[in-house]
């Protein structure tokens, strides 16, 4: 008897030791995230170890990056030895770039580094997209091939790519230590989903050996609890339990309810995108950095020009310095320049993946930018504080979140049958009628949706004012908000967690 209470407790031994090494091992079905309980537990340790390390900046390098090197091990396993190797490559190259002086070698170099990373995305991510083409043009068979897709890849590729091309321009002098261009390369918060932060803002903070204030800390924590609300009180839910289900099936439901689902889809994203960002610069802040804002109430926008100011900022303004500018910008001709406002956007598709829905929002984004530029005299852009033309503002915002809506179903639509059929259904079965069953039926995604647009619509001032007062409170307080913060978000969550969306990109 003895010796069998001593089997089954090595038995049990055994299983625990098996599960923890299940969990804490590469699967590819449930990476680190940040909206994961895993996440949360092992950032709590790992905060721990890094104040316990603030007097040893080396070691506390070390630490962040070793965290950083595993947080992207669970999402994409040996390509962590990828990541590195960037790192190495971008280091080597950009102290050759600071120290030669023949301007073809300087050429050469950035050359290297552009040849490098585009090679990556185009292997990783077009490959497939490629030969599926070609295939059908031929109308010949295609297997696709196996290929696992790094995440994250496209946001360290910008960011190497950024990082050389500013030591060209004489922007910012290369890293001369190691550990310093690393930890930038791999700093886990905008590892897998951004925002694309550039080596100009990151390596003088790392120089610097920053320490986290007590109001980064508040605003840090109220960033994540933003984050996590959109995510997944917001995205989360009305994509399972309405969105996917029109998308997937748009003739089945009417009108109606597919421009809801429209007007859902594109609160889901913005709830998505945001929601990471919102976390990874709040995340950033509690070891001390600070990113830029990603987003800025881009739904307020009056025009497609002032969206793309205020959506994803960190990836347009990118795509400003890197290819609209060298393209020639605005220093040409209307025709040369309304075609660089064009290719840009389609480049901007084509980089969101490989599909030829992503290269339609793009051509679709770079139009409406075209008609803008065009037509902005006939649609000024009015004061918001002009309150005696309140009804142009009104319409100016309507129209183009309609625009944008409306690209949104070539983002989320697996092929153009699924647009026509969607536009099909909006303009042919609308059935307004409905509109009081449906409500009926959806209460509780009626008013997270009518919610997350209040949310918002409110005045920026009024968000600033309530994170100003949850810094200001004490840190039990805060500790205490935070946690019914939590504990709602668990009791609201679907069962499986849901990725977020830029992952793929």
């Amino acid at each position: 008897m003895i010796h069998a209470a001593i089997d089954i407790e090595n038995i049990d031994k055994c299983l625990d030791l098996e599960r923890l090494k299940s969990v804490m091992l590469y699967d590819q079905s449930n990476p680190l995230l940040f909206n994961t309980g895993l996440f949360m537990l092992l950032f709590v340790a790992f905060l721990l170890l890094y104040q316990m390390l603030r007097r040893w900046r080396s070691a506390k390098l070390l630490a962040v990056i070793a965290f950083s090197l595993y947080f992207y091990y669970k999402s994409s396993a040996e390509c962590c030895f990828i990541l590195l190797g960037v790192c190495v490559s971008d280091y080597i190259l950009g102290r050759l770039l600071g120290s030669v002086k023949s301007t073809i070698a300087r050429k050469a170099i950035v050359a290297a580094n552009v040849i490098m990373n585009v090679g990556m995305l185009v292997y990783f991510k077009y490959v497939n997209l490629i030969f599926s083409t070609i295939a059908n043009f031929a109308d010949k068979p295609f297997d696709a091939f196996d290929i696992i897709l790094p995440a994250g890849i496209s946001f360290f590729t910008f960011r190497s790519i950024s990082y050389i091309v500013d030591i060209y321009r004489g922007d910012i002098k290369p890293a001369t230590n190691f550990l310093h261009y690393t930890f930038f390369l791999t700093f886990f918060p905008p590892l897998l989903a951004g925002p694309v932060v550039r080596a100009k803002d990151m390596l003088g903070q790392i120089e610097a050996n920053p320490v986290a204030t007590r109001a980064m800390t508040g605003s840090g924590l109220f960033l994540i609890m933003a984050g996590l609300v959109k995510k997944v009180i917001v995205a989360d839910y009305i994509s399972g339990n309405f969105v996917d289900r029109v998308f997937d099936n748009p003739l089945m439901y009417s009108g109606f309810e597919n421009l809801v689902a429209t007007y859902g889809f594109t609160l889901q994203l913005y709830c998505d995108f945001s929601g990471y960002s919102d976390m990874a610069i709040g995340i950033a802040l509690l070891l001390g950095y600070r990113f830029k804002d990603n987003f800025n109430a881009p739904f307020k926008s009056q025009n497609p020009s002032e969206w793309w100011r205020r959506w994803h900022i960190s990836l347009s303004t990118w795509l400003r310095d890197y290819l609209y500018i060298p393209m020639g910008g605005n220093r040409c001709s209307k025709t040369r320049n309304h075609a660089n406002l064009f290719n840009t956007m389609l480049i901007g598709g084509l980089w969101h993946g490989a599909s030829w829905m992503y290269i339609i929002w793009g051509a679709w984004n770079g139009l409406l930018l075209v008609a803008h530029k065009t037509a902005r005299r006939i649609f000024p852009r009015v004061s918001e504080s002009n309150r005696g033309k309140w009804w142009r503002v009104a319409a100016n915002v309507f129209l183009t979140f309609n625009l944008m809506a409306l690209g949104m179903m070539f983002f989320r639509s697996r092929s153009i049958e699924n647009v026509r059929d969607m536009l099909s259904q909006i303009f042919t079965n609308f059935h307004p009628e409905i509109a009081p069953q449906f409500i009926e039926g959806y209460l509780l995604i009626v008013v997270i949706m009518a919610a997350g647009y209040i949310m918002h619509f409110m005045p920026s001032r009024w968000t600033e004012r309530l994170k100003q007062g949850y810094t200001a409170l004490p840190l039990l307080l805060q500790a205490i908000i935070l946690a019914i913060v939590i504990l709602v978000i668990i009791q609201v969550r679907q069962s499986d967690i849901v990725p977020f969306i830029y992952l793929q990109y």
